[in-house]
């Protein structure tokens, strides 16, 4: 009788556990669907040049990438609830991705131009110290995805009670959620054929690779980003033919008697702002870049074209050193011309008055093949505070290159430094000098005080590489001198100075490609280097990519140098831009497009350059 009368109110309690899971169950793909959603706000709201609501709406009418996006966020839900047993810890777990990355691909917009991609997870430490260095403002769409997130995860853990499942069930469910992750990663995320299917390109510009990425929801870019992670072989690529190829360029020395000192500078942020009209006639900004337009007469100077915009300098210091159009984080000895410099005798060194964990600089410099480095922590730091280094540095970094110079007693010095003076954010609430007013420009007050924070620091900086060469002209020792940009400097969140000063950056224009990537080099060298190179080093250089620059400095010089090298003139003669992007320059015209002759050449110069990277010859 007893089991007469507890049947019915075990029944009753199967029905209301069963009810409880579905009403568990469908909270959890609801909040991932909402977080998923809350992501694509933030992404849509990312770039202020894009029309963010009709960016938005876009999403949600393409049904495949509203998935593709939706998709990684529910699976997560789902997953860390099966395996910690709390909804809560599901919606955490979802929100972390579908939400955190999200907000740091925002940021990553607002002050570099650029989203957070796979591949950064490699530079996490670099990428806390440079955005601890920026006010991060709290704008309306973080405040709202922050609120929605923080509102989910609260319902989750008061409202959210935890259903009993079985180990084993549990286990199960994570197996299933795991195995669809990985199927979906392999069978959609990665697939080039699905990734077209889901070009949403009506609000965008094709050529802005930027653009295309956040068109597509920053969940699926993201992973679609993933391979980036793992070295990836050009197409084509065949390592025995590009050992051939590289043997058909054999290394050549240094002439005996020709091995003058070089030494590189990459300055930090560093553009000639009377490039662009609004400020190409302004008396104060002109006075500035006097002193630099008088060192260009005085060598052989041009336009590099660089891969990036107000960050990611290694990018631009790295294809200096190595000769690559492109590379990988290296994490092991590799290809360059340090290796080739010391190779022919040459001491090998670095100089950099920031931290060494900066891009892993003093990891890399290793696998490069320098002899010493020298970073804040083990000698600028004695000579300059960390963090007035950015303002106020290039004097001590000069007096450095220049006591180095002078103790290589005879020994040929390769010498590199990144300079630090004028690193980004720049001052947006005050300024030291008024190179510009909103009274003579009609600008804001912030963008004002924003070009004229910047316009202090060149202007010593202008000053204090005249004096670099000042020096070395009365020194009987012969030098070489290369000076050259990294990158456009941010001016304001989404380039919004630039914007206030009308400057195209329309990428799909040469115009607008060189206002947006084209940073200013010059070749320089004192009258014993002049003498015994037989050269005058005057003129205009042309403009390339940063990966042709020391390529162009051998050839004033009139050394042949590495095989590598030398391939390299083969490829510029093609075409002196390589960008990252896969954009050409032939005639003086920007193209996505090679003939069939220059493709097949272009593929095999990619091939030559991963094989020299993987094997540290020349």
């Amino acid at each position: 009788m007893l089991s007469h009368i507890l049947r019915p109110s075990n029944m009753a309690g199967k029905a209301e556990r069963r009810v409880h899971r579905i009403y568990l169950g469908a909270l959890l793909t609801l909040f991932g669907c909402l977080i998923g959603l809350t992501g694509l706000y933030l992404t849509s709201c990312a770039d202020a040049s894009l029309p963010q609501e009709a960016l938005y709406r876009s999403y949600l009418d393409h049904t495949l990438l509203l998935v593709l996006n939706l998709l990684p966020p529910v699976l997560l839900a789902w997953l860390g609830y099966l395996l910690l047993g709390h909804c809560w810890c599901g919606v955490l777990l979802s929100g972390l991705f579908g939400v955190g990355f999200p907000l740091v691909s925002y940021y990553k917009v607002l002050l570099r131009g650029d989203p957070m991609r796979a591949s950064d997870l490699l530079l996490l430490r670099t990428a806390g110290g440079i955005m601890s260095q920026y006010d991060i403002e709290l704008t309306d769409p973080v405040n709202t995805a922050v609120t929605l997130f923080g509102a989910m995860l609260a319902f989750s853990v008061l409202l959210m009670p935890r259903a009993r499942l079985r180990h084993r069930a549990r286990a199960l469910g994570a197996a299933v959620c795991v195995l669809l992750g990985v199927g979906a990663y392999f069978g959609a995320y990665t697939n080039d054929a699905v990734y077209e299917e889901t070009a949403n390109d009506d609000l965008i510009n094709l050529w802005s690779e930027n653009e295309v990425y956040l068109s597509r929801g920053f969940a699926f870019s993201f992973l679609h980003s993933v391979p980036e992670l793992f070295p990836e072989k050009p197409e084509g690529y065949d390592a025995r033919a590009a050992e051939q190829l590289l043997a058909s360029f054999p290394d050549t020395d240094i002439p005996t008697g020709e091995k003058v000192a070089v030494l590189g500078v990459m300055l930090e942020a560093f553009c000639d702002l009377t490039d662009f009209d609004a400020l190409s006639s302004v008396p104060a900004v002109q006075e500035v870049y006097a002193p630099w337009h008088e060192l260009e007469s005085q060598s052989l100077s041009g336009d590099l074209l660089t891969n990036i915009f107000a960050g990611g300098t290694v990018d631009t210091e790295w294809g200096f050193l190595t000769g690559a159009s492109r590379h990988d984080v290296y994490r092991r000895e590799t290809g360059s011309y340090v290796r080739y410099f010391t190779a022919q005798g040459y001491a090998a060194h670095y100089a950099h008055p920031g931290y060494s964990w900066f891009y892993d600089r003093e990891k890399v410099n290793q696998y490069l093949g320098f002899d010493q480095s020298l970073f804040t922590e083990n000698g600028f730091g004695e000579l300059v505070d960390p963090y007035i280094a950015m303002w106020h540095s290039d004097a001590e970094l000069v007096d450095y290159l220049l006591s180095d110079f002078d103790a290589a007693n005879g020994t040929p010095l390769f010498s590199f430094a990144v300079s630090y003076q004028n690193h980004g954010p720049y001052s947006d609430s005050e300024s030291h000098a008024a190179y510009v007013t909103p009274e003579d420009t009609g600008w804001s007050a912030e963008g004002c005080h924003i070009l004229n924070s910047y316009l202090f620091g060149v202007n010593e900086t202008v000053r204090e590489y005249v004096r670099l060469t000042q020096e070395l002209e009365m020194r009987e020792s012969p030098a070489v001198l290369v000076l050259f940009g990294d990158h456009k400097p941010w001016l304001g969140n989404s380039a919004s100075v630039y914007a206030e000063m009308g400057v195209d950056l329309d990428v799909s224009t040469l115009s607008g490609f060189r206002n947006y990537y084209a940073t200013p080099y010059l070749i320089w060298a004192n009258s014993a280097a002049k003498a015994l190179l037989g050269a005058d080093f005057i003129g205009d250089g042309g403009e390339f990519s940063p990966c042709f620059l020391m390529t162009r400095l051998f050839d004033e010089c009139g050394w042949e140098g590495p095989g590598f090298l030398r391939l390299s003139r083969a490829m510029r003669d093609i075409s002196p831009l390589l960008h990252i992007d896969e954009v050409f320059l032939q005639n003086g015209v920007l193209t996505s497009v090679l003939d069939d002759a220059d493709r097949s050449f272009y593929l095999s110069y990619l091939a030559a350059q991963y094989y020299r990277e993987h094997t540290a010859a020349y």
